[in-house]
């Protein structure tokens, strides 16, 4: 019996040779904190010079002060990503008991990012268009250029506001038991936040304004070290992805459907102004 059990042992080594070498177990481990690194590299790359350009702005007297629910918007961000990058390290390293305490703090955080993200959105919206129509006259048109554009962006805000909370539901239900949809889950929601710091980095080649297609496909580029990963040791796509895409794709078709159509300026200018 020994004798014919040691070819399939030596048939399932071949067909995956990169089971058991500590190349891929420590890939396996490694993969996570860097894709939460990356998404922390992005968001910098995006947010400092923007809020340079506009805390420059706001001392020429271009635009009014930044509202305190900014500030708090970007503290709850900031925090997120931090914890998504603590929480895979944790796992990394194999501190699993310290990751399931620390993770607690997600389910605080979480709701109250949707919360004020949504009232960031709003107050933007509603501060862009005052200054539009009210506004020192020399200043009027830019407003009035920039809240059309804040018309296209609420459709990716609308979109980050509905898919985030639902993929870290789903993450945070399966942690118990699914540790692999779990942690693949907790990635992919922070993902769908990406073009947030994406359309604000200056250097980078964009379709926007006239489309969110650069942006998506930004997204993308974001998880693919993580995705290719599965693939190549794993032979195939995990149904976290599966779910991830499945999810968005009816949103990210709308979005782009909608996108800068004369109908869509009308329901955001209805919602928003009344």
């Amino acid at each position: 019996m020994a004798t014919l059990a040691q070819p399939e042992t030596v048939k399932q080594r071949r067909r995956d040779v990169l089971s058991g070498t500590p190349r891929a177990h420590a890939v396996d481990r490694w993969i996570y904190v860097f894709t939460a690194a990356s998404f922390i590299a992005i968001v910098l790359a995006g947010f400092i010079p923007s809020s340079i350009e506009k805390i420059a702005a706001v001392q020429a007297g271009e635009r009014p002060p930044f509202p305190l629910v900014m500030h708090l918007h970007a503290i709850l961000m900031g925090s997120f990503l931090l914890l998504l990058l603590a929480q895979t390290a944790l796992v990394a390293t194999g501190r699993c008991a310290l990751h399931m305490r620390l993770g607690i703090a997600s389910l605080l955080l979480a709701p109250a990012i949707v919360v004020v993200g949504f009232l960031l959105a709003v107050g933007n919206y509603q501060a862009v268009a005052d200054l539009a129509q009210y506004g020192d006259p020399a200043v009027r048109p830019r407003f009035q250029q920039i809240n059309w554009r804040l018309d296209n962006i609420l459709l990716l805000q609308a979109r980050i506001g509905i898919l985030f909370p639902l993929f870290l539901a789903i993450g945070l239900l399966a942690r118990r038991k699914e540790a692999g949809l779990h942690k693949r889950m907790m990635i992919l929601a922070t993902a769908v936040t990406l073009p947030a710091g994406i359309d604000r980095i200056p250097w980078l080649p964009t379709t926007l304004p006239a489309s969110p297609l650069g942006p998506d496909l930004y997204t993308l580029l974001a998880i693919s070290p993580m995705l290719l990963w599965d693939v190549i040791r794993n032979h195939g796509v995990h149904r976290a992805y599966w779910i991830w895409l499945g999810a968005a794709l009816p949103f990210t078709i709308a979005v782009h459907l909608l996108w800068d159509t004369p109908g869509w300026h009308a329901i955001a200018r209805q919602m928003l102004l009344g």
